[in-house]
């Protein structure tokens, strides 16, 4: 008997795959018996990605979500979906009095835009089947704001608010929807915030943490429980991944 855990016979989408948490959430649903459709915008990056995958039958679509043309031609390339996971983000610190239009255009066209304007599409398109789950990834930022973090928390609460709408609206169809909401993880992502966030600053959120900073596969763990028949009963719910 199958394991409710497993994402065996599961067709699973997923941007953002050539690093961080969606490099290591690709690989995890693979192992975990999905086929894997996965997109990034660095074909080199997302190639080694798909060199990890195990299984066959695996998809590779190097993109630009940001490309409205680009979005439209990817997702008529793919096949019918048992998941999606909106991975793809940008993080970035900037006090509220230097926020700018290009600044808030920026943070939320890849963090709310693109994966709204993406499952808009693929529905439009038929491209996800009944009893489907969508997972977005937000950021424990929403609830425990930071210095320079507005436009990153607010663009991350506005798919939050999203995700519970579309929750209700497919509903019917069984699809559901749920986020993730990770605290620090070790990503390159997080790297590159090292570079506008001091050192102490770091220090001090990792002891805030009674588990520390998480690994991707921490965030990957639990997106696997989400597209899972193991959950099959929640929708709509935000899952708080901070370390205590």
């Amino acid at each position: 008997m199958n394991s409710p855990f497993s994402l065996q016979g599961k067709t699973i989408f997923i941007t953002g795959a050539s690093s961080g948490i969606g490099k290591e959430t690709a690989i995890a649903m693979s192992r975990a018996g999905a086929t894997v459709v996965i997109t990034g915008r660095n074909p080199e990056r997302l190639e080694e990605t798909f060199n990890f995958l195990v299984g066959d039958n695996h998809i590779m679509l190097a993109t630009d979500l940001t490309s409205a043309e680009d979005l439209l031609v990817l997702v008529d390339q793919l096949p019918e979906l048992d998941g999606i996971v909106h991975s793809a983000g940008i993080t970035g610190h900037l006090p509220v009095k230097f926020i700018g239009e290009e600044d808030i255009s920026t943070f939320f066209r890849i963090n709310y835009e693109v994966p709204v304007l993406l499952t808009g599409r693929v529905l439009k398109k038929k491209k996800l089947k009944n009893k489907a789950s969508v997972v977005f990834l937000s950021s424990i930022a929403t609830r425990y704001p930071y210095f320079g973090g507005a436009l990153y928390g607010s663009a991350k609460a506005a798919i939050e608010a999203y995700s519970r709408v579309l929750a209700l609206e497919m509903a019917p169809k069984g699809i559901r929807s749920n986020c993730v909401s990770p605290s620090f993880v070790q990503t390159p992502m997080v790297e590159q915030a090292g570079q506008t966030i001091s050192t102490e600053v770091l220090d001090k959120f990792e002891k805030m943490m009674p588990l520390g900073f998480g690994e991707p596969l921490d965030v990957a763990n639990a997106i696997i429980y989400l597209l899972s028949d193991a959950s099959k009963w929640v929708t709509g719910s935000t899952m708080t991944l901070g370390g205590g």
